[in-house]
């Protein structure tokens, strides 16, 4: 059983096998996702209907699973500025996240590209909603073991869990 936010098999799959510097697409449902998408992503249509599920929940969930380390989205139109759907995104963003806005066809470019790892279709009818997501690195504490010059916590420390066991699920070797 997944305990995380995101349950999707398929959308857990790619992203399981996207690295670092792997790419997610995001998009609203005016994307042209049948030729804008790289030959190596899975696509994930979610557009269940018009408007739902929106761009800004899928993103709220992939942020919660992945590390980010940049953003890349189409730079609105003269008639659609300010634009709303990017200042919704922007709430959900670190500030130090680094962002890019670049022209439309430039942005199916990066979205062709055979870094491209993943591509999920949402309903959201609100025009440049679309999100290119590149997968940065997990930042873990060195450990002992890995070179550490903190050796404080001794022989018997048990390592550090992200989540504790289930109950009744084995331990890690050597943790009681």
């Amino acid at each position: 059983m997944i305990t995380s936010r995101l349950t999707h098999p398929d959308i857990l799959a790619a992203l399981a096998g996207a690295g670092h510097g792997s790419t997610v697409l995001v998009t609203d449902a005016h994307y042209a996702a049948r030729t804008a998408v790289g030959a190596n992503a899975t696509t994930v249509h979610l557009n269940l209907e018009a408007g739902r599920p929106r761009v800004p929940q899928v993103l709220a969930v992939l942020l919660d699973s992945i590390p980010i380390e940049k953003i890349t989205r189409i730079r609105p139109s003269a008639d659609c500025t300010p634009c709303p759907i990017h200042d919704e995104i922007d709430t959900l963003l670190t500030p130090t996240l680094p962002r890019e806005l670049v022209d439309r066809f430039d942005f199916y470019a990066l979205a062709r590209s055979p870094d491209l790892a993943l591509a999920v279709i949402t309903g959201d009818t609100r025009r440049f909603g679309n999100v290119l997501l590149t997968v940065g690195v997990l930042h873990t504490p060195p450990t002992a073991q890995s070179g550490s010059r903190n050796h404080s916590a001794g022989p018997s420390a048990r390592p550090v869990l992200a989540t504790p066991p289930m109950m009744g699920a084995p331990h890690a070797p050597g943790v009681p």
